[in-house]
C-alpha cells in the first residue's frame, strides 16, 4: 500500500496543475458542454423543427457523450501522462464545436424535416464529438491533481463539484442570457474560441512545468479552429433573426408586391399583405375569418383575445373590417413581435395590443366572462405547445368567455389525425357544442394539412359558418354531429398530466398522400 501511495506521489506531487488552474479547466470544460446542448438544440431546429424528439436526441446525445468522453478520459489518465493530452483535448473539444456550425448547416440543407433519422442524425452531428473530447478532460485533471490516496474523495469531490457548476452557470447564462443576446452562430464560435484559447495557454503552462512532450498542442488543432470560424461565416443559414425562440425571416411574396410571408424554422407561419388587410393568403385564416363573419354578420365589433401571435393577421383582419373591435395577442417570442413591428407594419393601439407571454399564463390573467373571441393559432406543423390543449388550458379559455362566445383554433395534422382527435375530444369534454372544418379528404381521412375547430358553450351557426366559408372562396366543409363523433372515435381526452401532443402529432402527410 505504502508503495502505490509513493507511485501516485511521484507522478503528482509538484506536476500538478495549481488548484485555480485545475478548477479553471474543469468548470470552463463542463460548461462548454451544457453551451453546446442548448446552442446544439436552436442550431438543428430550423432543419427538424422543435420536437420533443428533438429535445430528447440532443440531450441524450449529450449524455451519452458525457459518458464516453468520462469514462475514456478516465482510461486514458491511467495509461498516459494526462499533461500530454490536457491541453490537446481543450484545443481539440473548443475547434470541433466551432466546427459543428458549418457541419449542422451543410448537412441541414439535405436533412429537413422531422423524421427521426434526419433528426438523430443532426443531433450527433451537433454534439457527440466535441462534448466527449471535453468531458474527458475533468477526469485527467482529477488524476493529475492527486497527490495521495488519502485525499482522493477530497479532489474528486471538489473537481466534480466544480464541474457540475459550471454545467450549471452554463445552462443559466446561456438560457437566460446569451440567446437573449447573441445568435447561435456566435455562441458556439464564442465558445469553441474560448475553449481554444485556454487550452493553449493550460499547454504553455504544462511545457513550462514539466518540458518533454507536455502540453504539446498539434499547430493542425488551431487550424482546424480558425478553418471552421472562417467555415462559419460562409455557412448557408435559413435565418434572417434568431429570436428566442425560432430562426425566422420574412421574405416577399413574388406574386404580390405588398404580400410578406413570415416563416419561422421549417413553415410559413403567417402571410401579411401591407395594403390590404382583408386579403387572407391561408386557407385556415379564411376558414377562421369565416367564423368571426358568421358570429355576429352585422359588422359589430368583438372583444378578442388571440393566443398566438404570428404575423398578427387575424387582429389586423377584425380592426379593419369591425372597427372598433378590441384585441389582445399574446405572444411568446419578443422577436416575432419586433419582427411585426419593424418589417410587417404592426401598428399597436388601444384597440389591437400585443403582450409578450406564454398564451398559458396569459388565459390565466384573464377576467372572466368577458371575451366574445378566443383564436387559438399557436399551434404549428412539427411541434404543438402542449399546455394549450389540455382539458385545464380549455376550460380557462371557457372562463374567458362570455356565455355565448366562440373559441376557434387552428391545428395541423396528417393521418391518422391522432391530434387533432384528441383535441377534438378535449374540446367535447369542456364545451356543449364543437364543430370541425376542413376539406372533404381530410374529413375523410385520407388527407391531412389545417382544420379549425370551433367550440363554444351554446349553439353555434352551422349555416351560417358553411355560407361565410363559401363566402371567402373555401370548399371547406362542416363536420357535426355523428359525423364528428365517427372521426373523433375513441381519442383520449388531454390533460396536464397526461398530453403526449409530439407523439400523437403526424407533422408530415406521408409518401403519395
Amino acid at each position: 500500500m505504502a508503495d502505490t501511495e509513493e507511485a501516485v506521489e511521484r507522478t503528482a506531487g509538484s506536476a500538478a496543475l495549481p488548484g485555480w488552474v485545475a478548477a479553471a479547466v474543469t468548470f470552463l470544460s463542463s460548461g462548454a458542454v451544457l453551451v453546446l446542448e442548448i446552442a446544439g438544440l436552436r442550431l438543428i431546429a430550423p432543419y427538424v423543427g422543435i420536437t420533443l424528439q428533438t429535445n430528447t436526441a440532443v440531450i441524450g446525445f449529450a449524455l451519452a457523450a458525457i459518458a464516453v468522453g468520462a469514462w475514456s478520459g478516465g482510461a486514458l489518465a491511467d495509461r498516459t501522462d494526462p499533461r500530454r493530452l490536457i491541453a490537446p483535448l481543450m484545443v481539440a473539444g473548443g475547434a470541433l464545436v466551432v466546427a459543428v456550425l458549418p457541419l449542422v448547416r451543410f448537412a441541414g440543407s439535405w436533412l429537413t424535416g422531422a423524421d427521426a433519422g434526419s433528426v438523430l442524425l443532426l443531433a450527433a452531428v451537433a454534439v457527440v464529438v466535441p462534448a466527449a473530447l471535453l468531458s474527458a478532460v475533468p477526469p485527467m485533471v482529477v488524476k493529475l491533481q492527486l497527490a495521495s490516496l488519502a485525499e482522493t474523495g477530497a479532489v474528486v469531490g471538489r473537481l466534480s463539484g466544480i464541474g457540475t457548476l459550471g454545467g450549471i452557470a452554463a445552462t443559466f447564462v446561456t438560457g437566460f442570457l446569451l440567446i437573449a443576446v447573441f445568435p447561435t452562430s456566435g455562441i458556439l464560435v464564442g465558445t469553441g474560441v474560448v475553449t481554444v484559447l485556454a487550452g493553449g495557454a493550460v499547454g504553455l503552462l504544462l511545457r513550462r512545468q514539466a518540458g518533454g512532450g507536455a502540453g504539446r498542442v498539434p499547430a493542425g488543432l488551431f487550424v482546424l479552429a480558425l478553418a471552421g470560424s472562417l467555415l462559419a461565416a460562409i455557412a448557408p443559414t435559413p435565418c434572417e433573426a434568431e429570436t428566442a425562440y425560432h430562426c425566422a425571416r420574412v421574405v416577399a411574396d413574388p406574386e404580390r408586391d405588398s404580400g410578406r410571408v413570415l416563416l419561422l424554422d421549417t413553415l410559413r407561419h403567417s402571410y401579411v399583405d401591407l395594403d390590404d388587410p382583408t386579403h387572407l393568403e391561408f386557407e385556415y385564416v379564411r376558414a377562421i375569418a369565416a367564423v368571426t363573419d358568421a358570429m355576429a354578420p352585422d359588422g359589430q365589433p368583438l372583444s378578442a383575445l388571440h393566443l398566438g401571435g404570428g404575423g398578427v393577421t387575424v387582429p389586423r383582419y377584425l380592426d379593419e373590417v369591425r372597427p372598433g373591435t378590441r384585441s389582445l395577442v399574446l405572444e411568446v417570442d419578443p422577436g416575432v413581435v419586433a419582427m411585426d413591428r419593424e418589417q410587417l407594419a404592426l401598428a399597436e393601439s388601444d384597440d389591437l395590443r400585443v403582450r409578450v407571454a406564454d398564451a398559458r399564463v396569459g388565459l390565466a390573467d384573464e377576467p372572466a366572462g368577458e371575451r366574445d373571441l378566443v383564436v387559438g393559432d399557436a399551434f404549428g406543423g412539427l411541434s404543438v405547445p402542449w399546455q394549450l390543449t389540455t382539458v385545464e388550458a380549455l376550460e380557462l379559455v371557457d372562463r374567458a368567455l362570455a356565455d355565448d362566445g366562440v373559441y376557434v383554433a387552428n391545428l395541423i395534422d396528417n393521418p391518422p389525425m391522432g391530434f387533432v382527435r384528441a383535441e377534438l375530444a378535449t374540446l367535447r369534454a369542456v364545451f356543449g357544442s364543437v364543430l370541425l372544418l376542413g376539406r372533404e379528404p381530410v374529413l375523410a381521412g385520407d388527407d391531412g394539412g389545417n382544420v379549425v375547430a370551433v367550440a363554444s358553450q351554446g349553439p353555434l351557426p352551422v349555416g351560417a359558418i358553411a355560407g361565410a366559408l363559401r363566402g371567402h372562396g373555401l370548399t371547406w366543409q362542416v363536420a357535426e354531429g355523428d359525423r364528428l363523433t365517427g372521426f373523433v372515435g375513441d381519442a383520449e381526452v388531454l390533460t396536464d398530466d397526461h398530453a403526449p401532443v409530439d407523439q400523437l402529432l403526424t407533422p408530415y402527410a406521408a409518401p403519395g398522400t
